[in-house]
């Protein structure tokens, strides 16, 4: 069964920018870890087990796309936040520590923030590529306004 925001996913993907779809996966990842803390509260094992693998195999293509990109600092820190990531959810997994799971939801939540950013900063840079950052001539400008006298 599709949801409707499987569906706008999907749709959101198709078109969606590298860094669109890194934000996206964060934000699946925050979803399926607040799913398993969730699904320790109610003692639901095969739950918590699905989500966090899911979450496991979504910081697998996280890293995948990484191995990708050339060797820089920036690289070697994401690298290292996804195997913190991981190993704190296998630990997670195996002692159901929600505390573990809420501090990766805190990390994952900060690093989501990081990605909107690079993506704002890559939609302005595009914008002004495509002379898009430019006023509309056909739209009076407030300083145009400000200097005619009424009479």
């Amino acid at each position: 069964m599709t949801t409707a925001r499987t569906a706008y996913r999907e749709v959101s993907a198709q078109g969606g920018s590298p860094v669109r779809l890194v934000v996206m996966l964060y934000e699946q990842l925050i979803e399926d870890l607040r799913l398993a803390i969730d699904a320790m509260g109610r003692s639901d094992i095969e739950a918590r087990t699905h989500k966090i693998n899911h979450a496991i195999l979504i910081l697998a293509h996280l890293q995948s796309a990484l191995c990708a990109q050339a060797n820089s600092s920036v690289t070697q820190n994401l690298e290292t936040f996804y195997n913190q990531v991981r190993n704190h959810l296998i630990a997670a997994q195996a002692h159901g520590s929600v505390r573990l799971l809420t501090q990766e939801v805190t990390d994952l939540l900060t690093m989501r923030e990081v990605w909107i950013e690079v993506e704002r900063r890559e939609l302005a840079a595009t914008a002004v590529e495509l002379g898009l950052d430019r006023p509309d001539p056909a739209e009076p400008q407030a300083s145009t306004l400000s200097g005619r006298v009424e009479g």
